[in-house]
């Protein structure tokens, strides 16, 4: 557990930074453009370029999509029933807070844990997770709250979220390096150095954007519902997606990468959920935050007990 957490300190020490950068003077335009470079450029290269090389990347187990959304739609059930008994919510609310439980930062962290603690050939599962992580989840929601809204949901309104997230530049990437990986060819010596430059840049940067991204949310309401979404995003999610890795005789690879997405602090989509929708977006925010000073303990004992 010492050599994970040796691994893991470096990453979360780059968030504070960060998180301090943004704390003490510098404006919120350069948040706003780190994050914008790091999920249309930085990210997306390094996903491409390990995409593009896929003839040669280990085979991946589809069964660990079955793991991965299967443990999401059990804790998703829970938290729909927590929200309601305990917090008597609405179903829009219940929607929202249970998808605090089950919706990672699958990007900004989970990609830069991966490849740090599992090594590159993690990085194809946690790819095929990132390929239909927001448009199950996003679904998801969006089926759940214009449910409990209408008691009805329309296909255009799924349509436009399946085409929001195809032209997502991070699932685009995959798609794209996948794609190439297929034909067989080689990139150009000039453009995969070029590709590797940013690539190794993806890293840290994405680090500091969140940390950056975390100051400026507001963590001063709903602490019982945000401890709440805590407990079923940094406990019962990766019980879950475990349990049925176990079941399903995963390998230990595929195993590994899905539980540590499980693992995974709130992604800041949730909270854009909570503010399209209206409901909850303070315990959202206060749930990030304190999920993600969480990981930086929680996240050495979850690789070193898979």
């Amino acid at each position: 557990m010492l050599h994970v957490a040796s691994l893991t300190a470096p990453l979360f020490l780059l968030v504070l930074l960060g998180f301090a950068l943004s704390r003490f003077g510098w404006p919120r335009s350069a948040s706003d453009a780190l994050t914008r470079f790091v999920f249309t450029v930085a990210v997306p290269t390094l996903l491409f370029r390990l995409m593009s090389d896929f003839s040669r990347l280990p085979r991946v187990d589809g069964r660990l999509l079955v793991a991965f959304f299967g443990g999401c739609l059990v804790v998703y059930a829970i938290g729909r029933i927590a929200a309601a008994s305990l917090f008597r919510m609405d179903g829009v609310g219940q929607s929202v807070f249970a998808m605090g439980g089950i919706f990672s930062n699958n990007v900004l962290l989970g990609i830069p844990l991966a490849k740090v603690t599992l090594g590159e050939a993690a990085l194809p599962a946690v790819s095929l997770v990132l390929v239909f992580n927001s448009l199950v989840l996003w679904t998801l929601v969006t089926v759940s709250v214009e449910w409990a809204r209408h008691r009805d949901f329309s296909l255009a309104g799924l349509w436009r979220t399946a085409r929001g997230v195809i032209a997502n530049p991070v699932v685009a990437s995959i798609l794209a390096g996948t794609a190439f990986g297929f034909t067989g060819l080689p990139l150009p010596g000039v453009i995969e150095r070029t590709l590797a430059m940013v690539s190794d840049a993806a890293v840290p940067l994405s680090l500091i954007a969140l940390g950056m991204g975390l100051a400026e949310f507001d963590v001063r309401s709903g602490w019982r519902e945000s401890a709440a979404i805590a407990v079923l995003k940094m406990v019962a999610q990766p019980l879950a997606v475990y349990g049925l890795a176990r079941a399903l005789a995963l390998p230990q690879v595929e195993t590994a990468a899905v539980v540590l997405l499980a693992a995974l602090p709130v992604g800041a989509n949730v909270y854009l959920m909570a503010r399209q929708f209206d409901a909850l977006p303070g315990p959202v925010a206060s749930a990030i935050v304190l999920t993600t000073v969480l990981a930086a303990l929680t996240t050495p004992v979850v690789l070193t007990l898979v």
